[in-house]
């Protein structure tokens, strides 16, 4: 796939990314393959698992238990029926967007999964800063009971948003899905890489305020590296898709 670099001229209509994708350089496929469609299914798998904040909250902190071996076996089950339906993104037996710039209706199934993914993406980034803030001024965590109180009104707020086809990826159109794409996987990334490494650093380190100030000061400054490699298409499909052509959604 070839990319290009843009002039500062072509930086803006872009989003400020140094790299964009020609949709006519890029493969059509037909179909998915069978090893495309199962890649994909234990990224679903991962999205519904940690749905509930709490839960996932105490996954971390205490390790695998049997409520959520219960709740893993049973968004096993339902996302092996959705994916043999081909009803996630990703693991559909054809691609479903083809033409970036046709008005073509987003299918339920697409709306419900990218919802739930940003408001995982959100709900976490923010509890977790709001968290290390706390500590900070009061020189104690109460993240857990954070998580008790505020995950679902912070998720549900973006489930929300999500019915009403306010987010990137989960309007009702996929006519914008060249650029609505990279908002999505950069925020992805951004959180992907910060939160395990913010986890790491909160099992090995104290909790005190200086320990808690420099936590939080990596975690910040990991969310805005990652978000302006993303910003410039720097990172995996956040590169800007110039519509017009024939091209396959990712």
């Amino acid at each position: 796939m070839r990319w290009s670099i843009l002039p500062p001229s072509y930086e803006q209509p872009h989003g400020h990314a140094r790299r964009i994708e020609l949709a006519s350089d890029r493969h059509i496929r037909e179909r998915n393959k069978i090893r495309y469609r199962l890649a994909h299914w234990p990224i679903w798998i991962w999205v519904f698992f940690i749905a509930p904040g709490p839960l996932t909250f105490d996954l971390f902190a205490h390790g695998f238990d049997r409520r959520m071996a219960l709740w893993f076996t049973a968004v096993l089950i339902g996302t092996g029926v959705a994916g043999l339906r081909g009803r996630l993104p990703g693991v559909e037996p054809r691609p479903y967007i083809i033409r970036f710039t046709e008005d073509r209706p987003n299918p339920l199934y697409r709306r419900v999964c990218y919802t739930l993914a940003w408001s995982e993406v959100i709900s976490f980034a923010v509890l977790n800063v709001a968290g290390l803030l706390y500590a900070i001024v009061t020189g104690h965590w109460r993240l857990r009971q954070m998580y008790d109180a505020a995950y679902f009104p912070i998720a549900g707020t973006i489930w929300l948003l999500g019915i009403v086809g306010q987010l990137p990826r989960v309007k009702r159109s996929t006519q914008g899905e060249g650029h609505e794409r990279r908002y999505f996987y950069g925020s992805v990334w951004a959180v992907c890489i910060a939160q395990p490494i913010l986890w790491f650093l909160w099992r090995v380190l104290p909790e005190t305020r200086v320990t808690d100030t420099f936590k939080l000061a990596v975690f910040v400054a990991i969310l805005a590296w990652a978000g302006n490699l993303a910003r410039r298409g720097l990172l995996p499909r956040t590169r800007p898709i110039v519509p017009g052509e024939l091209a396959v959604s990712d």
